[in-house]
């Protein structure tokens, strides 16, 4: 049987080095999270045209899945869930499961195992909501849905 191949640069490099380095990902992650969401409560989205406007809705009055995003978030980080819930229920819906899929990211470094990997298919059932979710918040009678 033949030798299994290693990498000479992995193997030549220290465990506390390798463990440094899985931290990257999540960390980087956590960190454009935090500054993101930081800028976006300090100024206030709800503001019109504190962050432009959405080239979908200027364009067709449609809204798209992302529309009142920002000002999700903004409310969210000021601890007004029922605001956030107002401008776009499916961020505020999901935002448990980002962090959810984060902290499974964070124990799996942790304990030296390799990111995880979620299923193809979990691609397209988010872009299935984001298309269902993008059309049933323009149709009349669900204007709840609607920032």
């Amino acid at each position: 049987m033949d030798a299994p191949v290693v990498d000479p640069h992995v193997a030549a490099t220290p465990a506390p080095a390798r463990r440094r380095r899985a931290w990257r990902g999540p960390a980087l992650a956590a960190g454009v999270v935090l500054v993101g969401t930081a800028a976006v409560a300090l100024r206030d989205p709800h503001v019109s045209g504190s962050y432009g406007y959405c080239p979908l809705y200027a364009a067709t009055g449609l809204f798209c899945p992302a529309c009142g995003g920002l000002r999700a978030t903004h409310d969210l980080a000021h601890g007004d869930l029922a605001a956030a819930w107002s401008m776009n229920p499916l961020w505020v819906a999901l935002v448990p499961v980002v962090v959810a899929l984060w902290v499974w990211w964070a124990v799996r470094v942790a304990r030296g195992r390799a990111a995880p990997l979620l299923p193809s298919w979990s691609a397209w059932l988010f872009l299935t909501l984001l298309a269902v979710f993008g059309v049933l918040r323009n149709l009349p009678g669900l204007e709840a849905l609607a920032p």
